[in-house]
């Protein structure tokens, strides 16, 4: 079966000697012009997944991770309504006092736990939706290192601006997939059309915006973590568009998700530095069962 020419995706079998694909003909329309601005673009599958990889997706796994881990919380509080600070503590809440002592491993464990149904079922939908689209436009891979990695940054700046309350959910690296596609689709990594993706990027703008303001005005949200993943979010994904576009150049992308990594690990020290002197290491959490800040209920 022949390949595009242009962009490297599979050609129909009865294809009668065509060289381009049909999504190529059309972006090269729109790219002289001759394409409305009404005009729809031809979805296809991006080209550079490979089919004969397995079936199951990286966004499925992180979505079925989280729902394991909820359900262990569930056996372990007794119900899926709410869960209380103790249960969430110990399976592995973000808490200043816990986390800058030393136990750091909770940047990570804390974005796969939630405080209860409707949080973990509106985190898990935008997941769903972000995670589909950016895995498919970075590859798995580096979507899996952007998903760790900004949600790694919102936990550090949750326990920089509130090292005193238990921070818990996925929004975090939500946030920081959302700032990744708006910085790459802003600056034109995947090159498509202005008519393919203006609809997307305006649904993400609209996304980050309603979810922000939703934050500002209900208490037990935790805009520090969503800032924290939407502004490394959007660095890695100008840096990817910038340096590293090209998926048959790994040594480039690695080095710039190293480089992002670096920052946000340093980031954890100054934090440490800042805030570690302010706090008082008890193992305790009377007076801290009130104090949950769980991610946003987002819509999308």
């Amino acid at each position: 079966m022949a390949n595009c020419i242009r962009c490297g995706r599979k050609l129909p079998s009865l294809n009668f000697g065509k060289k381009i694909c049909q999504w190529c003909v059309q972006h090269e329309a729109a790219q002289r012009g001759e394409d409305g601005d009404d005009a729809k673009q031809i979805v296809l599958p991006a080209p550079w997944v490979r089919r004969g990889e397995s079936s199951i997706t990286l966004t499925q796994v992180l979505l079925g991770a989280n729902v394991a881990v909820f359900l262990a919380l569930a056996l372990a509080g007794g119900s899926i309504a709410d869960f209380s600070g103790q249960v969430l503590v110990h399976f592995g809440a973000n808490f200043g006092p816990y986390t800058l002592s030393g136990e750091w491993w909770r940047l990570l464990t804390y974005m796969f736990l939630h405080g209860g149904l409707m949080h973990i079922a509106f985190n898990m939908w935008c997941l769903w939706e972000l995670g589909a689209l950016c895995e498919s436009l970075y590859g798995r891979w580096t979507f899996g290192a952007i998903y760790l990695i900004t949600g790694v940054a919102g936990g550090v700046a949750s326990i920089g601006w509130n090292p005193l309350v238990l921070s818990v959910g996925a929004s975090g690296a939500i946030f920081g997939l959302a700032g990744a596609l708006v910085a790459s689709f802003y600056l034109g990594e995947f090159s498509l059309p202005k008519v393919a993706i203006q609809g997307t990027l305006r649904s993400l703008v609209v996304f980050i915006g309603f979810n922000v303001l939703f934050g500002s005005f209900f208490p037990g949200i935790d805009n520090a973590c969503h800032g924290g993943g939407l502004v490394s979010g959007v660095i890695l994904g100008a840096l990817i568009a910038k340096v590293a576009p090209e998926h048959d150049k790994p040594f480039k992308r690695v080095a710039v998700l190293f480089f992002v990594l670096l920052i946000v690990l340093t980031s954890a020290v100054a934090v440490k530095l800042w805030r570690a002197p302010m706090l008082r290491f008890e193992r305790s959490f009377s007076g801290h069962e009130n104090t949950l800040l769980i991610a946003d209920r987002k819509s999308f």
